[in-house]
């Protein structure tokens, strides 16, 4: 068996556009970001519109049982739309920022920075889920989080399993290098990518990953396995799978990347 066979048979990751990937983890079937609705327009009171371009590539019926939603924020509709909210209702638990945790209310729980959970595992044992920082773009956290909000991001551990993090919209390479100290290497990491920026934000710089940063967190978290999410869908990401694959080919890298099922 190859190397690049070997990292992505640890388990198989379904991709549905945007941010929503589903992934069975300790016998838990674990869902990110839930979008699902079709393209159109979401006005944000003091941002810009963000505008969906293309819908999933399945529907929330199609998932099957969800035990817990990782949600990086419920701020954005690129992270949480309409039919992401309507879905949470039906999933036993949702981990997510503080303040997420205060907004969507039952079945919800919110994690601050470094805080873990342990979850049952339905084998026996337990699994458990920290929360890590993230930084929904560029510069000091004092200055980001007004404007785009508190964002968290996840790392899932347990005896025998492989090592999991999941990115959320995170732009900082600086927290990723805080992260890798305590858990590097990564198995498997579900990274935020698509170089999102707007012009009236930040001068236009990216407020997730890009590329080529992507392929710079692969290397400082050590990660067998990179799975993309978060790089197509919506107008305001800039970079999409063709850009990925060039960065990840570029640095010869491209045996680590696997851009998941799809539906």
């Amino acid at each position: 068996m190859s190397f690049h066979a070997a990292v992505t048979a640890q388990f198989p990751v379904r991709v549905f556009g945007g941010p929503t990937a589903l992934f069975e983890y300790g016998g838990l079937r674990f869902l990110t970001d839930p979008t699902f609705d079709g393209p159109g327009q979401y006005p944000h009171e003091g941002g810009p519109v963000l505008t969906k371009t293309a819908g999933p590539s399945a529907a929330p019926a199609d998932l099957g049982r969800v035990d817990v939603v990782l949600l990086s924020h419920d701020e954005h509709a690129d992270n949480l739309d309409h039919s992401g909210r309507a879905l949470l209702a039906d999933v036993p638990l949702t981990l997510t920022t503080p303040g997420g945790g205060t907004r969507l209310g039952d079945g919800a729980r919110g994690l601050a920075d470094w805080e873990s959970v342990e979850l049952d595992r339905p084998d026996g044992g337990t699994l458990t889920v920290t929360a890590v920082p993230a930084l929904h773009g560029p510069g000091a956290r004092e200055e980001i989080e007004p404007i785009t909000g508190q964002v968290v991001g996840f790392v899932l551990t347990g005896e025998g399993l492989p090592t999991v993090y999941v990115s959320g919209d995170n732009a900082s390479l600086d927290l990723v290098r805080e992260i890798a100290e305590r858990f590097a290497p990564v198995d498997t990491a579900v990274l935020f990518a698509g170089a999102p920026r707007f012009p009236v934000l930040f001068g236009g710089a990216f407020i997730v990953l890009s590329s080529e940063q992507a392929v710079e967190a692969a290397g400082i978290l050590g990660a067998r396995r990179v799975v993309p999410v978060h790089y197509d869908s919506w107008a305001h990401f800039t970079e999409g799978r063709d850009e990925l694959v060039a960065a990840f080919t570029a640095a010869g890298l491209a045996d680590r990347l696997d851009l998941g099922e799809r539906g």
